[in-house]
């Protein structure tokens, strides 16, 4: 949520970094500043009414005591009066800031300046491209007919248990998975991230907390019988540690590495993209999330990609970074960069992580701030990214490293997986 004084004091600068996002907010900032105008207004009055009524009660005191209570009686009931019109207000005021509220909660966060415009992905730029494109032979074959043939995945079985985009593991494949989970996991820790494992519920102030509700609250899954959703990443819970908390700038930056599944419904997906690992309803992810001062976010979001960078180098996988326009960014973002890997049998491009500062637009929602050297509050800045989501990777790791009757796995891996190649079975 975009700061109430941040749009007063600089309402141009708003609408132009929010145009980046092709949003046209003039008339939403212009009902916002209203609408806290008439907050302001109705503070005011109330709380004149109620300094009247002290004032009143502390006369009504004294006449009391002076023994003139016809005239305690009444200034007993003007002051009844202004009890009760300071109740009207109260409503009013109440009111106003649900309002007010509302209005804030429905705009995206601001651009960064150095967000290019754009509509759609077609609009992002390539800022970096890494490693060689392998050439595979003309039997090469993509994941999900790999899976099948080296018995790694049955989506067929998923489909019969739950439903599409729930496949089962097995086997080689299922150690992959394990293996990507701790690889991921121990090179978090080594660069200085704290691990946690947390729950794959939320409730609704944790959704509201980092942006997901109400912005995409179709995409996510509701239990509905306790108002409940699954978490469509671990960015969500971990964050939501920090709501309501006021840390010291000696904690800052606070590095937390989480693995979890994640849920997410994907309506309306359909069509050969979402083929095999390409887009899942459940998956794993292992995610990176960074709490800083202000003034060093960027710089610590510049680190975030290197990190997944050096992942994705270490897995001899070519990939390419893009910077998102405007019109391809989350609602919460303010900056992100998209890590794409090469899907060699499938000849596109996939992507595998987002990296993203939100500077305070998360932490304003959270209500999570720091106290500076001289004991004054101050928003924080949320940072996160994926280090990395597993399903795309295991289809680009299939894909690039199989060869006539095997599939290599990266020297990185080895250590992990406990076998150097995925054989076919009973070989």
């Amino acid at each position: 949520m975009i700061p109430i004084q941040i749009i007063r004091e600089n309402p141009e600068e708003v609408i132009s970094r929010l145009a980046i996002k092709n949003i046209d907010a003039t008339d939403a900032l212009s009902q916002i500043i209203s609408l806290d105008d008439q907050r302001k207004e109705t503070q005011r009055k109330m709380d004149d009414l109620l300094s009247q009524t002290n004032t009143l009660a502390k006369e009504i005191g004294n006449l009391y005591k002076l023994g003139k209570r016809e005239d305690a009686d009444a200034l007993k009931e003007q002051n009844t009066q202004l009890k009760e019109n300071a109740k009207m207000l109260e409503v009013q005021l109440s009111e106003i800031q649900e309002a007010l509220q509302s209005a804030l909660i429905q705009l995206p966060n601001m651009a960064h300046l150095s967000v290019p415009k754009g509509k759609s992905a077609n609009d992002n730029q390539v800022v970096r491209e890494c490693g060689e494109i392998p050439l595979l032979s003309e039997s090469a074959q993509p994941h999900w007919d790999l899976a099948t043939r080296f018995d790694l995945i049955s989506f067929d079985l998923g489909s019969k248990v739950t439903g599409a985009g729930f496949p089962f593991y097995k086997g080689q494949g299922a150690r992959l998975q394990r293996a990507l989970i701790n690889f991921f996991l121990d090179e978090a820790i080594a660069a200085g991230y704290h691990e946690i494992q947390p729950p794959l519920l939320i409730n609704e102030d944790s959704g509201y907390g980092t942006g997901q509700l109400p912005d995409k609250e179709g995409q996510m899954y509701h239990v509905g019988i306790d108002n409940l959703y699954l978490i469509p990443t671990a960015e969500v819970p971990v964050t939501n540690i920090y709501r309501n908390v006021i840390l010291n700038k000696s904690d800052l930056p606070v590095k937390n590495v989480a693995y979890s599944n994640c849920f997410r419904r994907e309506a309306g997906s359909y069509g050969k993209d979402v083929r095999g690992l390409n887009r899942l309803h459940q998956f794993d992810k292992v995610e990176i999330v960074q709490i800083a001062e202000p003034s060093q976010s960027y710089q610590i979001l510049d680190s975030m990609i290197e990190h997944v960078a050096r992942l994705l180098t270490k897995l001899e996988l070519p990939f390419r970074i893009l910077r998102l326009c405007g019109g391809d960014m989350s609602f919460t973002s303010a900056l992100t960069f998209d890590f794409e890997v090469w899907s060699a049998a499938q000849k596109r491009w996939l992507e595998v992580s987002s990296v993203s500062n939100f500077e305070s637009f998360q932490a304003n929602r959270m209500k999570l701030r720091f106290k500076d050297e001289t004991g004054k509050t101050q928003l924080a800045h949320t940072l996160n990214g994926s280090a990395l989501a597993l399903p795309r990777i295991v289809a680009a790791l299939l894909e690039n490293h199989q060869e006539e009757n095997r599939i290599r796995i990266p020297a990185a891996l080895v250590g992990y997986t406990g076998f150097e190649y995925i054989t076919l079975p009973n070989t």
